[in-house]
C-alpha cells in the first residue's frame, strides 16, 4: 500500500486515520473468520480469510483491501471487537 495514500485515507465511519494492519492482527483475524466468528457491519459473515486490512488509529475498526484497492465503505468494516 502506497504511504502516500495512507496519509490521506480516512475512517468514512470515525474519520480516524488509517494503516496496514500487522501479521498478527491479520492473523487473529483470519483465524476468528475461519472459526465463522467475524461478520462486518452490514451483517454479512465473512467466510474467505483477508489478504491485507486497513486498521483505524484508535485499532477498532478494520477495512478489507482487495487486490490493492481498500475498501472503504462503513457497511465492509469489521469491528475488532469481535476478535477479542
Amino acid at each position: 500500500m502506497d504511504k502516500r495514500l495512507l496519509t490521506i485515507l480516512r475512517c468514512p465511519v470515525t474519520h480516524k486515520g488509517l494503516s496496514v494492519a500487522g501479521r498478527d492482527t491479520l492473523a487473529r483475524v483470519n483465524a476468528a473468520i475461519e472459526s465463522g466468528g467475524i461478520s462486518n457491519r452490514d451483517g454479512t459473515v465473512l467466510s474467505e480469510p483477508l489478504d491485507e486490512v486497513l486498521i483505524t488509529d484508535d485499532e477498532k475498526l478494520l477495512y478489507p483491501v482487495n487486490n490493492g484497492i481498500p475498501v472503504l465503505l462503513e457497511g465492509e468494516s469489521i469491528s475488532l471487537e469481535q476478535v477479542d
